[in-house]
């Protein structure tokens, strides 16, 4: 009785082409495959500890009363968070930097969005226009900074030469410094938001948008019942960076105002460079990061949690 010799499960290679050698395929050794994941996540590491570090330094030097007439330091726990927080100029800073973050978002986002409707309409000028949007966001804020404030200036600036203000307007004086500040932060990144939601309109399906025209459906509802409730998670995405940025505002506050007059444009970033760099009181400085840190931090929180229900809301997830 004969038996069969079963066939091996392991399939030959296929075999070289005639006067070539067959091909083999390096073999990497095991070392280096367990080393590669820990190789690859190492400049994720270096940017950690690069950000961890400097932010540790600071929670522990806002636990010391460390300054410049003090070489010394030692512990003093919350001393300095009692001291801040009992200062009314650090709730006034609190209440400006709430405000200008508040009410230079509002209008760059609704001014972005108008743009955003503007230049979707396929036109030369526009397709020009959406060109020229962009330049505001290549300078740098502190330079723009340092353009508008000779734009501002009440001798010679250009602007009361244009608006017939004569000589007698003053742009940065204590009732109106903050608007004008809000002002140029506006000018700086409304295109900002203009690109952003742009880049959402134009990533939209065509057919509901031609259904709706073929019924005879006006504009104003096909935006408010069609476009809007599919965009609204970009518009929410421009929201968070803006509103991140202007709660942590410094460097054209600074070069149009350096938090004057008075406290009138004072930022938490202003007052803790007063304290850190001007007053060489490190403790007190880091203690105002700190805290700044904590409301951006928790309103990060909230507006993320707001952009998820947005998200899922936009892709029939939740009713």
């Amino acid at each position: 009785m004969s038996t069969s010799t079963p066939a091996s499960s392991v399939s030959p290679s296929p075999s070289a082409p005639a006067g070539e050698a067959p091909r083999t395929v390096p073999t990497v050794p095991g070392w280096r495959r367990r080393l590669r994941p820990y190789l690859l996540s190492l400049p994720a590491l270096v940017v950690v500890v690069g950000i961890l570090y400097p932010f540790v330094v600071g929670a522990y030097y806002s636990l010391l009363n460390y300054a410049a007439v003090n070489p010394d330091p030692h512990l003093v726990w919350f001393k300095n968070y009692a001291s801040v927080l009992g200062d009314q100029v650090f709730w006034s800073s609190v209440a400006t930097t709430g405000l200008f973050a508040v009410a230079a978002t509002a209008i760059e986002t609704v001014l972005g969005v108008g743009l955003a409707l503007l230049l979707n309409r396929s036109s030369t000028v526009g397709r020009i226009f959406e060109k020229v949007l962009i330049l505001p966001l290549m300078i740098a804020p502190v330079i723009a900074g340092v353009i508008w404030k000779l734009m501002f200036n009440p001798q010679f600036g250009v602007l009361n030469h244009m608006l017939g203000l004569g000589n007698t307007f003053d742009w940065l004086s204590r009732s109106n410094a903050l608007w004008s500040v809000i002002l140029v932060d506006t000018w700086i990144f409304t295109p900002f938001v203009a690109i952003l939601v742009l880049a959402g309109i134009r990533s939209l399906p065509k057919e509901p948008f031609e259904a709706s025209e073929v019924d005879g459906a006006p504009w104003f509802y096909m935006f408010r019942k069609l476009m809007l409730p599919m965009i609204w998670p970009y518009i929410l995405v421009a929201v968070i960076f803006r509103f991140m940025d202007n709660l942590k505002v410094f460097d054209h506050i600074y070069v149009l105002t350096a938090g004057g007059p008075g406290v009138a444009t004072r930022s938490l970033q202003i007052g803790a460079f007063e304290d850190s760099i001007i007053n060489l009181n490190y403790s007190r400085g880091s203690t105002y990061m700190f805290l700044l840190w904590i409301i951006v931090f928790i309103t990060a929180r909230v507006l993320v949690g707001v952009l998820g229900k947005a998200q899922r809301r936009a892709a029939g997830a939740e009713s």
